[in-house]
């Protein structure tokens, strides 16, 4: 008899799953995750990768719950290794952890259930984890129908025989899962509803991707580099569903111009990278700027500098964003929180671009964009959105002074007028000029919207107690974990704010942030960039700063814990 686990008072059930690249631990995620939707059940996962094609130790974590669930756990409470590897996860396993794989890895006091992969999958390596997806499932009550129906689904355009083999590997995984639950070694005790089963699963890339869609993308240019290449894939994948076009660049630098002269032409333009792949987007930054050209860009921030970790996450390109480019440039940052942020603010990026004249920049991060929520579906995505495009006439001038500093943008070949657009400092007309008047009241006039821009600035999400001394702010992706992190803590005394742009700020903001007894600013940098920007802005500056750079999310524990300190006086 196996030594019991009992996870019946868990309120969500973390599960690892870890291997080689190449053993398709991605695909073992995205199967199971979408089986424990259909059965009634919430889940949130994350990848942990290393950047090489095969071999190496990988990991996803998949978050089952009765509840919404969003956010990284370090600990873990069933592992399945399809490795003997555990090199990268003995920090995270406790004693109540249960492990369940081959029988090498039981030594030296190291305690689990052995089962044979190898075994189960017949030999074959690449059925691993579909064995391992069948245990899972069986763990969790769910019925082998479910997993027969979508491994038929996945494999309808595959031979019998491939077909036969998976659900042979997965049922031998499932009869091992049941035999757990039958004689007491593990018990779970989540119980389905209907309400996730009209829920639907995304991820940050996804959600980007389809904002972008909703936002009238029209076209795609980028140069691959993670983890930012996964947006740029998925609209290339719609080219064929929608106006879109899409163009792999020979470079950063190309990509960036491409998507200007897109915008140029009246289409909506788009480019995803990378910090290091943003770096050298800095001149055609500031082309945007002095030709009050639109671009949206996209970037999926990892840790630096140059090459650093290219498959780890980091909140460390705030700086870059905020400062790219040679002389001032109004630009606007988003920095999403979750999914459907993620989803309304890439739409909004293109609106206010147009609108504006000015880039948007969308500030994701690895953790972002490869976490897959269970989320609700959105209402309307593609309502339409308003062009502001205008038609040319006689005597039209491209930067013509205006009261609110934005120009009407004309396209070539849209009216009667002539289009000038310069990359040197120009007059009204858009013709090369070195005089110092114009020169001055040009800058100014690109530079007068970003009044407007934080007068109308998204205000940060308040949660817990409004009128608490402690005030903890984050952005972006950190917004999951401190929710769930404030729930648990109970910190009555907190009162949390989540930005999702980071720029321009509200000017709303000050007296919210000078009244605070104790300001905290959490973020994944070494640095704390944002505290930086709100001292800068606001002149309010950090009391603490929760810093990470370890390549790794902030776990839900680890805030937990901090947040617990909080509750003493100030």
């Amino acid at each position: 008899m196996n030594r019991p686990y009992d996870f019946s008072r868990n309120e969500d059930i973390s599960i690892i799953i870890s291997g080689a690249a190449g053993q398709g631990i991605k695909t073992a995620e995205s199967l199971i995750t979408a089986i424990i939707k259909r059965h009634g059940l919430y889940c949130f996962s994350c990848r942990e990768y290393m950047s090489r094609v095969r071999g190496g130790l990988n990991s996803t974590q998949v978050r089952v719950s009765a509840d919404p669930v969003a956010a990284w756990r370090d600990g873990i409470d069933i592992l399945i290794p399809l490795t003997p590897d555990l090199s990268r996860l003995d920090h995270r396993i406790s004693d109540t952890t249960l492990i369940i794989g081959d029988p090498s890895l039981f030594t030296e006091g190291r305690t689990g259930i052995a089962f044979s992969f190898d075994e189960a999958a017949g030999g074959d390596g690449r059925l691993y984890n579909t064995a391992a997806s069948g245990l899972i499932l069986a763990l969790l009550h769910i019925d082998f129908s479910l997993l027969s129906e979508s491994l038929n689904e996945r494999f309808a355009n595959k031979s019998e025989k491939i077909r036969e083999r998976n659900l042979t590997a997965a049922r031998a995984g499932y009869e091992q899962g049941g035999a757990l639950l039958r004689d007491g070694t593990v018990t779970i005790a989540l119980e389905p509803s209907p309400a996730p089963r009209s829920r639907m699963i995304v991820s940050g890339t996804e959600a980007v991707g389809l904002g972008a869609l909703a936002g009238g993308c029209s076209f795609i240019s980028s140069y691959p580099m993670s983890p930012g290449t996964g947006v740029f894939e998925f609209l290339s994948r719609q080219a064929d569903a929608f106006p879109l076009v899409s163009e792999q660049a020979e470079d950063e630098i190309a990509a960036l111009n491409m998507a200007l002269g897109a915008w140029y032409a009246g289409a909506r333009g788009m480019v995803s990278t990378s910090g290091g792949g943003f770096a050298l987007m800095g001149e055609a930054l500031s082309l945007a700027g002095v030709t009050e050209t639109p671009a949206v860009i996209h970037i999926a921030q990892r840790p630096g500098p140059a090459t650093g970790m290219a498959t780890r996450t980091e909140q460390g390109d705030l700086n870059l964003a905020l400062h790219a480019g040679h002389g001032d440039v109004a630009r606007v940052i988003f920095a999403p929180g979750n999914p459907d942020q993620a989803f309304r603010l890439t739409a909004r990026a293109f609106s206010l671009a147009d609108e504006y004249q000015i880039p948007v920049i969308i500030l994701t991060d690895q953790y972002l964009v490869d976490a897959r929520h269970t989320i609700p579906p959105w209402e309307d995505p593609l309502a339409g959105y308003a062009s502001h495009i205008v038609e040319t006439g006689d005597g039209y001038q491209r930067y013509r002074y205006t009261e609110s500093g934005i120009s009407p943008r004309g396209i070539p070949g849209f009216g009667r007028g002539l289009v000038r657009v310069d990359s040197h400092e120009h007059d009204e007309n858009g013709r090369i000029s070195e005089d110092w008047r114009t020169r001055e009241k040009m800058v100014q006039k690109r530079m007068k919207r970003l009044e407007q821009l934080a007068a109308s600035a998204i205000m940060p999400s308040s949660h817990g107690n409004p009128e608490a001394a402690t005030v903890v702010v984050s952005w972006g992706s950190t917004l999951g974990t401190a929710l769930e992190a404030l729930g648990k803590s109970g910190a009555e005394q907190i009162h949390y704010l989540h930005f999702s742009q980071v720029y321009p700020l509200n000017p709303a903001l000050r007296p919210l942030l000078q009244r605070a007894d104790r300001l905290v600013v959490a973020e994944n940098n070494h640095t704390g960039q944002f505290a930086d920007l709100l001292a800068v802005t606001f002149g309010r500056r950090a009391d603490e700063r929760l810093l990470q750079v370890n390549g790794f999310p902030f776990s839900v524990e680890y805030l937990t814990s901090r947040f617990t300190r909080y509750r003493r006086p100030v």
